[in-house]
């Protein structure tokens, strides 16, 4: 024990006042038995019952240097932690540690908003400490880590609320730019962060990263609405491929993208040209968006492979969005490069997207539409749509029941007027009635898959996702088995 007692660090406390009395309870609760603590202090009423061995008490002023000098002088250490009542005994012991020990690392408690020059001092508002462990308890105000790094607020817990769209949502398929989630709590257990991990609602996650990032982090996943495609990212993408497509297709494409930008909170328009015709084409492009803020325009010359080029811009941008044909989405190689970025696909479809007054869904599976109910609303307050649901479940199912609540909840949460079809006729051919609507529909594998004999399925979303003359924003979901 003794050789242990030698290498076991030694910290000085000096103590006065109610606060003092609450840092001594709070130190003898947790494990100190790793340091040894010399306590000054001048009131036996801060003294508590069951103290441990490795605290030593020195009953006197610490104002008195020549008292405080007998008993820094004969040990080394490592720091020191000052918490006293008046203002001018704050002053005066840390001047006697000052010249006692020059270089001693000294934590204060500081409750006159004192100013020092000392490196060495961390000061600790308590003003400050408690204005904001206070306010902390009002709901949706983030918790920051006040103590931690440079108690600066890069630290910060939050919680995921009902009908965010971080909800159901991958780790890895979330974009963290200059900010990490690094803990999710669950029931009250710490589960390990997977980017195949997934963030249910009710999870409290700590994320780290700059202030002011973490602040909008924070407002994202609060408020939940008005900031589509977060979060799967911030800017929208067009692949363009000139020696697949007709320049029409482009153009379709590219006039589509450019109104989906200006609607949706102003993000980047990124546009990537590949194997271009003519040097006619590339100017009709160019024309479309010349004044379009916010756009930046890529050519590829050199006959890349379509997956390289697309994850190339994938890592340099910030993509939330790919605005895509369905001449396109006949290519094996992005479809299943798709699958697996889980990131949102508008399917650009022959419908003028000017004349679309209607987000519309069908629902099929419940799982995945409940999944993407927050994501749908998110997209109709920015568009100013109007929302339609097709609910094909027979009559004498209610499975369904609960889900069209909580649409119905959505709706009067973003102010949405919210219409159900409830008719129980064939979804596909009530779908086909529908014109100049924008349908909503999850992303699965099973979406992208060859289907020979579309007659004997009954899944909608296979259905609709084959009418080629819709436009379809197509939402990655997790799937039962993934979770």
């Amino acid at each position: 024990m003794g050789e242990n007692l030698i290498f076991m660090k030694r910290v000085l406390i000096v103590l006065d006042g109610i606060v003092a009395k609450k840092v001594l309870q709070r130190l003898v609760l947790i494990d100190t038995s790793h340091s040894l603590y010399d306590v000054v202090y001048t009131d036996d009423d801060i003294l508590i019952p069951n103290i441990p061995s490795n605290f030593t008490f020195y009953k006197f002023d610490s104002t008195s240097f020549s008292k405080l000098n007998s008993v820094m002088s004969n040990v080394i250490y490592s720091d020191a932690l000052l918490v006293l009542f008046h203002k001018e005994d704050l002053l005066a012991t840390i001047k006697n540690i000052e010249i006692i020990n020059p270089t001693l690392n000294i934590s204060i408690y500081n409750n006159w908003d004192l100013k020092f020059d000392n490196p060495n001092i961390q000061n600790y508002n308590g003003i400050e400490v408690l204005a904001n462990g206070l306010i902390e308890q009002l709901p949706n105000i983030p918790v920051v880590a006040q103590n931690i790094g440079l108690k600066q607020g890069e630290i910060m817990q939050i919680k995921i609320p009902f009908g965010s769209a971080y909800a159901y949502r991958y780790v890895g398929s979330i974009s963290q730019s200059e900010w990490k989630i690094f803990a999710i709590y669950r029931n009250n257990i710490l589960i390990n962060v997977k980017a195949t991990s997934i963030l249910k609602p009710n999870d409290i996650i700590l994320v780290i990263g700059k202030p002011k990032i973490l602040l909008q982090v924070f407002k994202f996943i609060s408020e939940s609405y008005g900031h589509f495609p977060m979060p799967f990212g911030k800017n929208i993408y067009v692949f363009i491929d000139l020696y697949i497509q007709t320049i029409d297709d482009a153009i379709n494409s590219l006039k589509k993208a450019r109104l989906l930008q200006q609607r949706m909170n102003n993000y980047n328009l990124i546009i990537k040209i590949t194997r271009p015709t003519t040097i006619e084409d590339i100017n009709s492009l160019k024309e479309i968006v010349k004044e379009t803020k916010n756009t930046i325009i890529g050519i590829d010359y050199s006959n890349q492979p379509i997956e390289n080029i697309i994850q190339e811009d994938i890592n340099q941008y910030d993509v939330g969005l790919f605005v895509l044909t369905n001449t396109l989405l006949k290519e094996s190689i992005i479809k299943s490069q798709l699958i697996d970025l889980k990131i949102p696909i508008f399917k650009v479809g022959i419908e003028n997207i000017n004349e679309i007054k209607t987000t519309i869904v069908v629902l099929d599976k419940m799982s995945y539409y409940e999944q993407l109910s927050p994501i749908i609303f998110d997209i109709a307050s920015q568009l100013k749509h109007q929302i339609k649901v097709i609910d094909s479940e027979p009559l004498e199912d209610n499975s369904n029941e609960q889900l069209l609540k909580y649409f119905d909840d959505l709706s009067k949460v973003y102010n949405l007027t919210l219409k159900i079809n409830t008719n129980h006729k064939n979804p596909i051919r009530e779908l086909k009635k529908e014109q100049n609507v924008l349908q909503i529909l999850p992303l699965t594998q099973e979406l992208f898959e060859t289907r020979v004999m579309d007659f004997f399925t009954t899944n909608s979303d296979l259905l609709s996702y084959d009418l080629k003359y819709l436009n379809q924003i197509i939402i990655p979901i997790v799937e039962e088995n993934e979770e």
